[in-house]
């Protein structure tokens, strides 16, 4: 029994560790943005702040599609059948392409149609559309390397995955500093040179999955699985993807709406909401990784037939969630200090609304620690989508953005009330989650009927 616990851990962190580390990197690029262009002036940060919206709205996408993958993924590779990985890889990057393409095109044409949907102030929107013109080519690399680094985490190689994005991310930082502000003789680019470090560093990522590609006896982009993809894995993959598409999408522009409330109860409110979103998802990074683990380490077990055990590993992930949310709110809260000192440059109003924010958020961590553990993690590797999909719809469009708009615009709260409101939707939503966790209808093996 020792053994196998030890075992359980050590496959754990051994996927949660690289996984925390490459979201902790890339959260550190929205921070180092929000930083940076903080220095300039707060029109810059608030500006940026929400010409990202657009990105994370793509990301939501990938969200969905990385998640879909890795339903089937993790059981085929718990299985031990490559081809079959293969030709998920394959079904998975033609959805994520056309996708990329879509998002390209749009802000590349309509930026300041894009930019009217999150503001209606002028100075706002101007300053975001050469932004968001130029950040548009980093969505084409996107399509293609986040699916293979997804694919790389479920087939053995979550540390080179790491080591990839990672790599990617750092270079991004140092570009922000280099472009943003001119150094090393270097004109001085401001928003612009935030958008042209994204661009150059997610090239040089696809680059490194490119020449990671070109090595031997791994799993591999095949022509002729994304000619004529399979049509049973097909099947499987829009049946478990298109729920979590669905909720995905539906939590995120519900997270955008949060954006959209906020936007229009002015710039304190956006720059003071700005920066608690850069310390939430920095120290959310760890609490994220379990999730993504999780799901991995229940797919494997299910796809190896191991039902009892996948049971038994899925409580105590549930108990390491939970203990994960407490250690990281108490982080955030330890360093809220330093997150105002780093914030100096905002207005006194926003300066103020932040060190309230900064106290509501330490409480969100518990809810996003359970919440990413059981429906992106434990669910979702035992084909149970649909459950987050419901959950998040009711929870977000019916309750949570509902109450958001009487608060801000009917009884017109202060900024502080308002975003209390619109961060209680992670912990509304944890007795439902727990009550449909101990019904295990999650526990599947959905390699069984899919023989290739």
């Amino acid at each position: 029994m020792k053994r196998q616990r030890d075992l359980f851990y050590r496959k754990l962190f051994a996927l949660v560790l690289p996984m925390a580390l490459q979201n902790l990197m890339t959260a550190l690029v929205g921070a180092s943005d929000a930083l940076m262009l903080g220095l300039l002036d707060q029109s810059s940060l608030s500006a940026v702040s929400l010409a990202t919206q657009v990105q994370f709205v793509l990301s939501l996408f990938y969200a969905a599609l990385t998640i879909g993958a890795t339903v089937l993924a993790a059981q085929y590779w718990g299985k031990g059948d490559k081809e079959a990985v293969e030709k998920v890889l394959a079904i998975v990057l033609r959805v994520s392409v056309i996708i990329s393409t879509v998002f390209f095109l749009a802000s590349l044409f309509m930026p300041g149609l894009l930019m009217c949907i999150f503001t209606g102030e002028e100075e706002l929107i101007l300053l975001g559309i050469p932004y968001l013109r130029l950040v548009s080519w980093s969505y084409l690399f996107m399509g293609i390397s986040q699916i293979y680094l997804c694919i790389m985490k479920n087939s053995g190689r979550a540390f080179l995955s790491t080591v990839y994005g990672s790599s990617s991310v750092i270079l991004n930082i140092i570009l922000n500093a280099v472009l943003i502000f001119g150094l090393g003789g270097l004109q001085e680019m401001g928003i612009r040179g935030a958008a042209l470090a994204t661009v150059i560093a997610r090239g040089i990522e696809l680059l490194l999955v490119a020449a990671e590609h070109a090595k031997k006896d791994i799993v591999r982009i095949r022509w002729k699985y994304l000619r004529q993809p399979d049509r049973v894995l097909r099947k499987d993959f829009y049946h478990y993807t298109m729920p979590v598409l669905a909720n995905e999408i539906i939590w995120g522009c519900g997270i955008t709406m949060f954006s959209v409330i906020m936007g229009h109860m002015g710039n304190d409110a956006v720059a003071a909401n700005s920066i608690a979103g850069v310390a939430k998802n920095l120290i959310s990074c760890f609490c994220l990784g379990i999730g993504a683990g999780s799901g991995i380490v229940i797919g494997n077990e299910l796809g190896s037939g191991n039902l009892e055990r996948a049971k038994e590993y899925g409580g105590r992930l549930c108990r390491i969630s939970v203990v994960s949310g407490v250690v990281s709110g108490a982080f955030l809260l330890a360093c809220s200090p330093l997150i105002l000192r780093f914030a100096s440059n905002l207005s006194v109003q926003a300066q103020g609304y932040l060190r309230i924010m900064l106290y509501i958020c330490s409480y969100y961590m518990i809810g996003k620690s359970i919440s990413a553990t059981l429906i992106a993690g434990i669910f979702c590797a035992g084909g149970d989508t649909r459950f987050g999909l419901i959950c998040d719809a009711v929870n977000m469009w019916i309750v949570v953005i509902p109450m958001g708009l009487l608060a801000a615009f009917v009884f017109q709260l202060p900024v502080p009330v308002v975003f209390f409101v619109l961060n209680l939707d992670e912990i509304l939503k944890l007795p439902v989650e727990y009550l449909h966790y101990k019904k295990y209808r999650w526990v599947k093996n959905l390699t069984v009927s899919n023989e290739l």
